[in-house]
């Protein structure tokens, strides 16, 4: 189900404070397991009743309820099992704090797509895309939770198997950063000694972009898993280390444009290597292609000369612009290795001080 359209029947439900919790990301976490919404749908999974439930009551979804009963309870898991025992939807307070109504006969409009065989799953869908709100919808043959927001579909899944797969992935993530490693040594030494080639910068981007791809997967399963994922977590970010970081630095350091690259032309072009699929992002052409490079294997292996950013990153408290302004001076890391204590601090607003912090860092590294 992959439909386009947003809720139009209330156009700021989302730009109220309600914004986060209405989302795919801010619903799973309110659903991961230990939470108080997790236990009510595990004991209706158990109980095989099957169930409608809504997260939110605004006008929007108000508008759309017809008949049950309307009362303000605080929640409990074993009140919503028993109120989803009758054939109605549950309303639920945008919080969660509160039980609303029971039994209520949803009426969305049916000209909202779906692509649902089932009336309770049907219905959940039409009445996520007319309201803007979450619906889940229990299925009551197949015991499974199915979640409806921001015009998607998503099947939670049991703990067992998000661990298995998260671990599974991890064991992934950590042969990509070995690998990495190795690429990334690789061209800080060619950088240090002025051989760098297209194809070492290449490199290091596709595996930079495929640990932070496997890492993105990983976050959608610690998500749901919640409390449960405390060690995965960990594990993730030991492995993540400042990748974030070190693409930008990359990009900074080879993206061809006229003087140093301006933020918004180093995320332009991240956010076009993380646009590749997997197969096109193993052609080391499309990479060079967005960094402005000649996109031919014969210039695969053709000089290229970095700025000095990656290197400067090395050297601890060194903020960007201090970056800036000694790259604008001096144009290259070869002009910058090659600086006295004395170049470096003419430069306006670096000063002596850090003039031999910069090279007594740029000395341990070469």
């Amino acid at each position: 189900m992959t439909p386009t359209t947003t809720p139009v029947s209330n156009p700021d439900a989302l730009s109220t404070g309600t914004q986060d919790v209405h989302t795919l990301k801010g619903t799973l976490q309110r659903l991961a397991p230990g939470t108080p919404l997790r236990d009510g749908l595990d004991r209706i999974v158990r109980g095989h009743t099957g169930a409608l439930i809504v997260i939110g009551d605004d006008e929007n979804v108000s508008s759309i309820c017809d008949g049950g009963f309307e009362f303000d309870v605080s929640f409990a898991a074993t009140r919503l099992r028993e109120l989803c025992k009758m054939d109605g939807a549950v309303i639920l307070s945008s919080d969660l704090g509160r039980i609303k109504r029971a039994n209520v006969q949803l009426l969305p409009s049916p000209t909202w797509p779906t692509q649902e065989s089932g009336t309770r799953h049907r219905s959940a869908e039409r009445t996520a895309l007319h309201t803007g709100v979450p619906v889940i919808a229990v299925s009551e043959s197949q015991n499974t939770i199915t979640l409806y927001v921001e015009g998607k579909s998503h099947m939670l899944e049991q703990p067992a198997a998000l661990l298995n797969r998260a671990n599974q992935a991890l064991g992934t993530m950590e042969r990509y950063r070995d690998r990495l490693d190795q690429v990334n040594n690789r061209l800080h030494l060619a950088e240090l000694h002025s051989y760098v080639t297209v194809i070492d910068v290449v490199s290091v981007i596709q595996r930079e972009e495929m640990l932070r791809r496997v890492g993105e997967i990983i976050d959608g399963d610690v998500l749901e898993l919640g409390k449960d994922a405390k060690e995965i977590q960990i594990q993730l970010s030991e492995l993540r280390g400042d990748n974030d970081r070190e693409r930008e630095s990359i990009i900074a350091d080879y993206l061809v444009t006229d003087g140093i690259p301006a933020d918004e032309e180093i995320y332009a072009a991240l956010e076009a290597i993380s646009h590749l699929d997997d197969k096109a992002l193993l052609n080391p052409a499309n990479i060079a292609r967005v960094l402005g490079l000649p996109p031919t294997e014969e210039a695969l292996d053709e000089p290229v000369a970095p700025r000095g950013y990656r290197t400067l990153n090395r050297i601890p408290r060194v903020q960007k612009f201090l970056m800036d302004k000694l790259i604008v001076e001096f144009g290259n890391l070869d002009a910058l290795l090659n600086a006295s204590v004395e170049d470096l601090s003419a430069v306006d607003g670096v000063g002596s001080l850090w003039a031999r912090h910069i090279t007594d860092g740029l000395g341990r590294l070469s």
